[in-house]
């Protein structure tokens, strides 16, 4: 034989060791086409506000302006409804239960080191509806990207305080994760970020029993939610 035939032998004789070591045998090879399927997962969130501050001064002149400097992480728990579209499409309904807080912290403008921090418990029902898009399944794993809506129930306002949210918000959210086959079960790790759309600072405060606690609600004019979920679910 000649040295090219020898070469191209050679070749096609490392092309399919390659093959044999880069191909692995599939776990679940035809879980991705049933109709519908079901899921839980579980995870941790972290809840923020965009705020407005108003630079209205108060009754005696205070003129009082909040942040929120940290985020404390929150537990999150839900359900998955998956339906299956096309071979790269899933539409997904996705309930979850979002428990956390946020910090505020209000500083007078003229009186820098007079400070004031309060918190607020949100307990979030979260209902998204998104597009899950898939790419090609690569082995064991198959990245993907959503996208959708979702609309938000607040279970844990408490009145009296002196910041109040209203219990309604909606929003969009986008997000990315991997698809993860085990031999009887999907790992799906997740993250998503949620977008609220509306101004969540209620304004009015007639529910106040202390009625110096108000500057603190008039120092803001807006505040718009944001928050991000990480997820481990199990389909």
């Amino acid at each position: 034989m000649s040295k090219t035939t020898f070469t191209v032998m050679g070749l096609l004789l490392l092309s399919s060791l390659l093959s044999a070591q880069t191909r692995k045998p599939w776990n679940q090879p035809y879980g991705d086409y049933k109709l519908y399927h079901f899921g839980i997962t579980v995870g941790m969130n972290f809840q923020d506000l965009l705020l407005t501050n108003s630079g209205t001064a108060a009754g005696n002149g205070e003129t009082w302006y909040g942040t929120i400097p940290d985020y404390s992480p929150g537990f999150t728990v839900g359900l998955i409804a998956d339906l299956f579209l096309n071979p790269y499409m899933n539409l997904r309904f996705t309930p979850m239960l979002c428990f956390g807080d946020k910090e505020f912290e209000f500083v007078e403008q003229t009186k820098q080191e007079e400070n004031f921090k309060t918190g607020v418990r949100s307990n979030y029902l979260m209902i998204p509806l998104d597009l899950k898009i898939r790419s090609m399944r690569l082995n064991n794993y198959r990245p993907y990207v959503l996208a959708g809506i979702y609309s938000a129930v607040d279970l844990g306002r408490k009145k009296d305080d002196p910041i109040l949210l209203k219990p309604m918000d909606y929003g969009i959210s986008i997000g990315l994760g991997c698809d993860f086959y085990l031999p009887f079960v999907k790992v799906i790790p997740e993250i998503r970020f949620c977008f609220g759309l509306s101004n969540m600072l209620e304004q009015d405060r007639s529910d106040l029993t202390d009625l110096s606690m108000e500057k603190y609600s008039k120092a803001l004019s807006k505040g718009v939610s944001r928050m991000i979920i990480f997820t481990f679910s199990f389909e």
